[in-house]
């Protein structure tokens, strides 16, 4: 996956207390394949579009926030049910952070695992953010999970705290298939370890 450092991208305020991950992707789409030229759209799927397709006036909808990176939302972001295809929609509309107060635990750690930023925040200042991105459409955000700063649009500063090991990862850019492969030598080293004590099961 793509390696995290910084950003600063336009923020989109996403006003939804318990935006569960139904809501990020609906369950009829959970079968789709990633490669589907349409994927894009699965992302908050029921509040961006009408039962015959056309766009609603939802915030995400409207230039410039449909060009944004990074979401700001409200308490409990990701809740409901464990669906990794929740993080696969904001993978395939380019979103690299999420901010929120708070966060299902299993939509968190399925972000990290791949590759987009969860930020937990004080309620206020999540409140504060948004209210700047709904005054100041298009204004930018900037994330460092280097020093652990979100830079808010009036340039305010807000640390926030991830596990290390979570932070290296994201650092790193390091899924669970490449987590694995950085073991690679000693996983060949104990198998050819293993065959040698073993060699009787080996002789077909």
């Amino acid at each position: 996956m793509q390696p995290f450092s910084s950003i600063t991208a336009i923020g989109i305020p996403i006003d939804i207390p318990n935006c569960d991950t139904d809501q990020i992707i609906p369950a009829r789409f959970l079968r789709r394949a990633k490669s589907d030229p349409e994927y894009a759209t699965f992302l908050l799927h029921d509040l961006r579009f009408n039962s015959d397709g056309s766009e609603t006036d939802f915030i995400y909808n409207r230039a410039p926030y449909r060009d944004g990176q990074i979401l700001v939302a409200d308490i409990n972001w990701g809740c409901g049910s464990s669906r990794e295809t929740a993080v696969d929609a904001l993978v395939a509309n380019h979103i690299r952070v999420v901010i929120a107060p708070s966060f299902g635990d299993i939509h968190y750690n399925n972000c990290i695992r791949n590759g987009v930023l969860p930020v937990r925040l004080p309620t206020t200042s999540c409140d504060q953010l948004r209210e700047q991105l709904r005054t100041m459409p298009g204004t930018q955000i900037t994330i460092n999970l280097e020093n652990q700063s979100v830079t808010g649009p009036d340039q305010t500063h807000y640390p926030f705290v991830i596990d290390a090991f979570d932070r290296m990862r994201l650092l790193q850019g390091l899924d669970d298939i490449s987590m694995t492969q950085r073991h690679q030598e000693a996983i060949e080293s104990f198998e050819a370890a293993y065959r040698d004590h073993n060699a009787w099961a080996f002789h077909y």
